[in-house]
């Protein structure tokens, strides 16, 4: 596997979302040292995580080895909601009531629901797509409350872009995505607004849970390639979206490297470990620092990767060629 990393700019979709440094503030996490934020190296910290799949594992090992690397002692409290919102809600309000000196919320329901139950704890989530859409944060440059972190916007155009790429002919492009996410609504706007641009038609359909992925991916007909965003309803079945695509001989473009490695063709996107190590940085600087929150800007990743599965490629019925083939950061073999 060949690794190699290269900045790109924002799209006019991503420049919406361009983010400020860090902020400094004068208050942080207490953790039993009175919240001077001077001294104390050893924390308490609950991890709530909307559901298992690559990414959003990959942001919680990022964030446990960025506080690792920081020398910290760190005792978790590690929930996963299993896909369900009154999961969420549930592990939100048990961590309200604990002694935490801070909350991790991961994807955008279990952050909504950890926003709307705790008040006295700083929460920092991370994959996130908007943040203000969410109603987590008043704006991306000063959050104004306990609340912020990371955002996993992605390039969403760039990566529209590689089914033309990789299969010039195509014209026609399905989305299936869960209809109770707003991060989800959001990219699938960007993806409209990205296609009529480049002449491909976006065909959609909308999921309540991921036992509905496989009827709605054959309800959108025929199409040419399904694109995933980072759908957390839709990626915990990205199984169901390789299988429909080599069925259907459509090529599958994901929204991160963990979907490419489970069989997608390809994705152009971040680095879900290096995120999750960014907001372990926020953290830090919560905990430690005694920053305040309200005023530290909600941060984002500007380097992407390209990242290949010719093989996948194969199975749908596209043959990459050689040329794209060595443009890749990460080719999976």
């Amino acid at each position: 596997m060949r690794i190699k990393r290269m900045a790109v700019g924002f799209t006019a979709a991503s420049a919406a979302l361009a983010l400020a440094a860090c902020g400094g503030g004068n208050s942080g996490g207490e953790g039993g040292e009175g919240g001077d934020g001077g001294g104390q190296e050893s924390y308490t910290v609950g991890i709530t995580q909307i559901v298992q799949h690559p990414a959003l594992d990959a942001a919680a090992e990022g964030f446990k080895k960025g506080m690792e690397d920081a020398g910290v002692d760190v005792e978790y409290d590690e929930q996963n909601a299993q896909g369900d919102q009154s999961n969420a809600t549930s592990i939100a309000q048990n961590f309200a009531s604990q002694d935490l000196d801070l909350v991790l919320a991961i994807a955008t329901p279990t952050a909504q629901a950890a926003a709307q139950a705790i008040s006295d704890k700083p929460i920092v989530f991370t994959a996130v797509t908007d943040p203000v859409e969410a109603q987590l944060v008043d704006s991306l440059e000063k959050p104004g409350g306990n609340v912020t972190g990371t955002t996993d916007l992605n390039p969403v155009a760039e990566q529209l872009e590689l089914v033309k790429k990789i299969n010039p002919d195509a014209t026609s492009v399905g989305i299936v995505y869960s209809s109770g996410e707003v991060n989800s609504e959001v990219q699938v706007q960007m993806a409209k607004e990205a296609a009529e641009e480049q002449g491909i038609e976006i065909k959609e359909a909308t999921v309540s849970n991921s036992g509905e992925v496989s009827q709605a991916a054959d309800s959108l007909g025929d199409v040419d390639a399904y694109y995933v965003p980072t759908d957390n309803t839709v990626v915990s079945a990205i199984s169901t979206m390789v299988q429909a695509a080599e069925k259907n001989e459509a090529l599958l473009i994901g929204s991160e490297a963990g979907q490419v490695e489970e069989g997608a063709a390809a994705t152009y996107g971040i680095d879900y470990e290096a995120l999750g190590k960014q907001t372990a940085d926020m953290a830090l600087k919560i905990l430690k620092d005694g920053e305040d929150p309200a005023e530290m800007a909600v941060e984002q990743q500007s380097e992407y990767q390209l990242v290949i599965n010719p093989e996948a490629a194969k199975r749908m019925g596209v043959e990459m060629d050689q040329e794209f083939i060595d443009s890749a950061d990460t080719v999976v073999e």
